[in-house]
């Protein structure tokens, strides 16, 4: 071993002879001259292939001259030195020796404020050979711990990216190299890694994150705050993701005062389990299963009853959900009181996808929570209301899957005290739907045998008139909606017993709507209703509760307006229950009477009244089903239609009058009311039918003239002819009216007349208003409508038939005048082709 060592002493002295010159020109003005002394420097040295023990000794003589090429002025002649001094540390037995040199130098070179190496390929190349020296020498460089901090405090801020990368890789073994100093000065690390976190090169920003996760690791635990945000907001970035996952995977395993940050590091390794990335994914699971299960055997004592005792899952546990194990579990149980309040803060930062992420993270803190969510009920549901207003879809629909799993775990008894008094109240006058949105999707999540002894204390929440008559707004009646769909779908038949009330709401929701999308749902949701209680149709559900829900709309019907609600829920119990109505007519006389009293909303008045014209015209398969509409039809006319005909001044009441009119019209078309009733309310109702001719509105007088023309028709034959006699001159007026509908009609209505005349009116002593008759008829076969004309005329020869004496005097008096003679010869033709011209006798 001597003689090997001193060969190597003897070959170390020949290589420095041979070098000396070479070293004497690297004080030499000429840069060319120093740049070739360097080459042949490295050439006879670290290129030549020497043993390392030899290049140990050569090492020791060049290392000062070479420190002192890094400062010179020739950029070439420092890139050499560079590599020179690289390649010695690489392949010396003892590269430790020229630390008290080298690092001294180093930190004047690079740790200085400003930076003395203009060129950053140099800087770059200096770096590596640092990170070269904390492989080479690990332990050795714990003496100069300031000079490495100072390097890479600097560096890690290097405009050069591929600086600020080599610098993190220094520091990862930096840390790992001499941790039990490394933590005395790892906080001055912190600043210009979370400087450069957010730099634009992808790999610069993965570099960064590794080295914050060793400066952290190795360091004293108090920076974790100041990294945790800039690392989490790095979960939004698909470069770096997977590497802060690993990080804090990493922290959450082997930190040494980790159970002081659990409550903050737990949230962003949860982050990655959802990640749209399958590998971020497995890689975050398995990691978080490690943390759990390292948990488990550091606390065994604590939790060796649960297990023992609670390894299977609850019952009514999610299907197709892998349940955590114990340890997760007991980690987000013990840590939910802090995170519940970060989850409700982040859950409505401006950033979106913060706040999908944020949600996300809520449903699977509950899946790990289970029953312990009960302790945090209050700010959870807070939690959710605002989050379910989010105008982002993802969400919304995170934050309801939230939801269905506190509704799996906590039992209705519990979260229904809270939750109800919310729907009934809501937290937000903008937002009232919320807390239906959230009771529709954790009764959703709830099982069938818990939920039953709650179905009466929810379904009459829903039918109470603050919550489900209050809001119009679509959203709002949506969510009503859903309530009472989930309720279906989970309880089935045992919704029988809450029946009447969850129509009450599929009722209001139907009348309130102003989407046809909606109403046509609710009422799929009646039929739906029908099919648990096993009923064939949904005219069996309103039997079942017709007279209920008459009773519910009675109590309130005199405060009824035109803004009620009650007044569309009666429009649509009546319509869609078809016939069933005809059963309960008498409750649903008493309940119209109040309503369509003279002094009630006008508004109100003239929708019923439309309401009733549809049903009066198929009375047969609705309010006369039965038959026994006909009983209370006559109290119907005159406490009901009549008092809303009597003539009040302005525009409203005229419209209520029309719409009055158009009941009458149904009613009289419609078979609901027989001739002998209507005979015996002739004198009554004529009146009013007769003064409505003369109404300002075009449809009323048009539905006028088609009620005197449906009575004539009906009853005609039967009246007295003084009650004849009171009915034609309203008519005659109205050939005359300014609309040609009005006038056909009116036309109409005076042909049956003339039909109806029986044995009963004398033509001799009704002469005088035969001859008025005459006389205006005959004014009108001038009308300038073709079609007038022949009416008038076809009305004529019926009239022919009544006094044609005294028809024939009129109209050769008219010829005489010589007006309309082609119609007067046609009619003169027609009356001389009688049998016999007659003063008295009338067709039966």
């Amino acid at each position: 071993m001597a003689a090997m060592a001193a060969g190597d002493e003897h070959a170390a002295s020949e290589v420095l002879r041979g070098i000396a010159r070479h070293l004497n020109c690297l004080n030499e003005d000429n840069k060319a001259t120093r740049k070739r002394a360097l080459e042949q420097i490295k050439r006879e040295t670290v290129d030549k292939g020497l043993s390392s023990s030899v290049l140990q000794e050569v090492f020791s003589a060049l290392l000062k001259p070479l420190l002192k090429c890094l400062t010179d002025p020739m950029e070439r002649c420092r890139e050499t030195t560079i590599a020179v001094i690289t390649e010695f540390i690489r392949c010396v037995p003892k590269p430790e020796e020229s630390l008290p040199y080298l690092m001294p130098c180093l930190a004047q070179r690079l740790g200085e404020k400003e930076i003395l190496e203009p060129a950053e390929e140099l800087r770059l190349s200096a770096v590596e050979m640092l990170t070269l020296t904390v492989e080479v020498c690990g332990k050795h460089l714990a003496p100069y711990l300031n000079e490495m901090i100072n390097i890479l405090q600097r560096t890690i801020v290097d405009p050069f990216p591929d600086v600020k990368r080599e610098s993190c890789k220094c520091t990862l073994k930096f840390a790992k190299c001499v941790p039990e100093h490394f933590h005395m000065q790892a906080e001055s690390l912190v600043k210009p890694l979370m400087q450069t976190i957010a730099h634009q090169h992808s790999r610069v920003r993965v570099s960064v994150i590794e080295a914050t996760g060793a400066v952290i690791q190795h360091g004293t635990g108090k920076n974790v705050d100041d990294v945790l945000s800039h690392l989490a907001q790095r979960l939004f970035d698909d470069s770096p993701q997977k590497t802060v996952t690993a990080v804090v995977g990493d922290w959450l395993l082997h930190m040494r005062d980790r159970y002081s940050y659990f409550h903050k590091l737990i949230p962003i390794l949860l982050s990655s389990i959802d990640d749209e990335i399958p590998e971020i994914r497995l890689l975050a699971a398995d990691l978080w299963r490690q943390v759990g299960t390292q948990w488990e055997k550091e606390n065994e004592d604590d939790i060796k009853d649960k297990m023992d005792f609670l390894l299977t899952p609850p019952p009514f546990y999610p299907p197709g959900v892998e349940r955590p194990g114990l340890g997760c579990r007991e980690l987000v149980m013990r840590n939910l009181g802090r995170l519940v309040p970060a989850i409700t803060h982040d859950v409505t930062d401006w950033l979106v996808p913060t706040r999908v992420r944020t949600s996300q993270l809520l449903s699977l803190l509950l899946l790990h929570a289970e029953d312990h969510s009960i302790q945090h009920m209050q700010p959870l549901l807070a939690t959710l209301y605002r989050a379910c207003t989010d105008t982002e879809r993802d969400v919304v629909s995170n934050c309801l899957a939230a939801a269905k799993l506190l509704g799996t775990f906590v039992p209705p008894a519990v979260f229904l005290k809270l939750l109800l008094d919310h729907v009934t109240t809501p937290y937000s006058s903008s937002h009232p739907w919320a807390p239906l949105m959230v009771l529709a999707a954790m009764l959703g999540g709830c099982s069938k045998p818990l939920l039953k002894p709650h179905l009466e204390q929810i379904a009459n929440t829903l039918a109470q008139p603050d919550v489900c008559q209050e809001y119009q707004q679509v959203m709002y009646l949506e969510q009503l909606l859903a309530c009472v769909d989930v309720l279906l779908c989970q309880c089935e038949s045992d919704c029988g017993s809450v029946s009447l009330q969850l129509l009450q709401v599929l009722v209001t929701v139907q009348s309130l709507s102003t989407e046809a999308n909606l109403s046509e749902k609710a009422l799929q949701s009646v039929q739906c209703l029908c099919k648990v209680q096993g009923l064939d149709s949904v005219m069996e559900i309103y039997r079942q509760h017709m007279g209920q829900l008459l009773d519910w709309l009675s109590a309130s019907v005199n405060t009824w307006s035109s803004y009620s609600p009650q007044r569309l829920q009666l429009h649509i119990i009546v319509i869609q229950s078809g016939p069933v109505i005809g059963e309960f007519v008498s409750q649903l006389m008493l309940l119209l009477r109040s309503c369509l009293q003279p002094d009630k909303d006008p508004e109100m008045r003239m929708s019923t009244f439309t309401m009733l014209a549809k049903l009066l015209l198929d009375a047969a398969n609705t309010l006369d089903s039965q038959g026994h509409f006909s009983g209370v039809s006559e109290k119907f006319l005159c406490d009901v239609l009549l008092p809303n005909l009597v003539w009040h001044a302005g525009r409203t009441a005229a419209a209520v009058r029309t719409s009055a009119l158009s009941c009458l019209l149904a009613l009289l078309h419609g078979g609901a009311i027989t001739p002998g009733q209507l005979l015996c309310l002739e004198e009554k109702l004529s009146p009013h039918v007769l003064s409505a001719l003369e109404e300002d509105s075009q449809m009323s007088r048009l539905l006028a003239c088609r009620s005197v023309s449906t009575i004539l028709r009906l009853i005609g034959t039967s009246l007295h002819p003084e009650a004849l006699n009171k009915i034609y001159p309203g008519l005659l007026k109205r050939l005359d009216d300014s609309s040609e509908e009005v006038r056909g009609v009116a036309l109409q209505a005076l042909g049956h007349w003339l039909s109806n005349l029986t044995k009963d009116y004398n033509p001799e002593l009704c002469a005088p208003h035969l001859q008025l008759l005459f006389q205006q008829l005959l004014l009108h076969l001038d009308d300038p409508n073709a079609s007038v004309q022949e009416q008038v005329l076809e009305i004529l020869k019926k009239g022919s038939l009544v006094h044609s004496v005294l028809l024939r005097r009129e109209v050769e008096a008219v010829r005489d005048k010589q007006r309309s003679p082609l119609y007067c010869d046609q009619l003169l033709q027609h009356i001389s082709s009688l049998p016999t011209e007659s003063t008295a006798d009338c067709p039966e």
